[in-house]
């Protein structure tokens, strides 16, 4: 049986001052009629039930997400207590699916990507579960044709090409790290990397074994804790043993080791929402370059991306590649070109004890 897990623990700093530890970008509209994780839920639909859907959040969040998502049943969304990266977040969540349904196949995926169309998104979806069906040890993951040298992503390089009537499939050949200008250049021109989309399929059981092989001592930790599920010790061994986890990715803790995955071709259009810059390729510009979310009057103003609300104008004056967002308590105005810097502001307010703007 198919299983989503949906992961959204992040902070989405890089979204400050929208972004705020209560409401990460996750639980945002920013693009869209909806919230990211709104967004997300529904592109599931028809494909997985409510309680067949599992999101892993931190625990501040859980309220929250339960108000945006009210068809999901409570135990559909675990709180982690602390930050701990992705890999004890995946083998949770396994752990949590196999004690119902032990031959598990899992779809895991972020809270806070852009797809679309739905219906090719569930296509490549169908394409990996029959995959992982067949092949019961593989992993599927998806890879986005890259467009231009990015980069901010992680790149796949494909290897021999599966056979398939459907979406082109291809034998991982190896992960790469984000790369410098250079090699990104490179991995464009070769034709034969994909951006790493952190979307994978595969077997509950199979990414267990991968980390009692190579995560024992977290896997005995997330053990103890669903041993305890759905009991009076739940909160208190939750607590207690994902904190003496030391965090790792389940790129680092996985990925980098596995010798049977695919990656599919992904047939539709992917977007991972990364920062303000984000907008201007999803929502378009105007004839001066600018993005524009909100009220605004602009005089000599390209290149920029404004975002307000609607009871609230920004006016701008002979601005060019900047970024303006306004909130009810904070304001960046930002050279577009510094965008990265936005983490170091989160970091400098934490440091202040400014927690009213965090």
């Amino acid at each position: 049986m198919l299983h989503a897990v949906i992961m959204a623990g992040g902070s989405g700093t890089r979204f400050w001052p929208a972004s705020r530890a209560a409401t990460p970008k996750q639980l945002l509209q920013l693009v869209g009629d909806a919230t990211m994780i709104r967004q997300t839920v529904d592109r599931l639909e028809g494909l997985v039930t409510p309680e067949q859907t599992l999101i892993v959040t931190n625990e501040r969040l859980v309220d929250t997400i339960q108000k945006q998502l009210p068809e999901l049943p409570p135990t559909s969304i675990v709180g982690e207590p602390c930050k701990r990266d992705t890999a004890p977040c995946i083998g949770l969540a396994a752990l949590l699916v196999s004690r119902d349904d032990p031959d598990a196949t899992m779809a895991v995926m972020p809270a806070d990507h852009v797809i679309s169309p739905t219906a090719k998104f569930q296509a490549a979806i169908m394409q990996a579960a029959d995959m992982v069906d067949r092949a019961p040890g593989q992993i599927v993951t998806f890879g986005i044709k890259p467009t231009y040298p990015a980069e901010i992503f992680g790149y796949i390089q494909r290897g021999e090409p599966f056979e398939s009537s459907s979406a082109p499939a291809y034998k991982v050949k190896q992960f790469r790290e984000k790369p410098n200008a250079a090699t990104a250049a490179e991995y464009l021109d070769s034709g034969d990397y994909y951006w790493n989309s952190g979307i994978f399929i595969w077997k509950a059981k199979t990414i267990l074994e991968a980390l009692a092989k190579r995560q024992a001592k977290m896997l005995g930790h997330l053990e103890k804790i669903v041993t305890d599920w759905g009991t009076e010790k739940q909160a208190e061994t939750l607590t207690t043993e994902f904190t003496a986890i030391e965090g790792i990715s389940i790129d680092y803790a996985v990925m980098e080791h596995a010798t049977d995955v695919a990656v599919i071709e992904a047939p539709y259009n992917w977007d991972d929402l990364g920062g303000w810059q984000s907008l201007a390729r999803l929502q378009g510009t105007d004839d001066d370059g600018n993005t524009i979310v909100g009220k605004h009057l602009g005089f000599n103003t390209t290149g920029t991306i404004v975002r307000s609300d609607d009871e609230h104008l920004v006016v701008t004056l002979g601005l060019k590649d900047c970024i303006v967002v306004h909130t009810n308590n904070a304001t960046l105005v930002a050279n577009k070109n510094d965008e990265e810097s936005i983490r170091k502001v989160v970091k400098e307010l934490e440091g202040r004890g400014w927690a009213e703007y965090l």
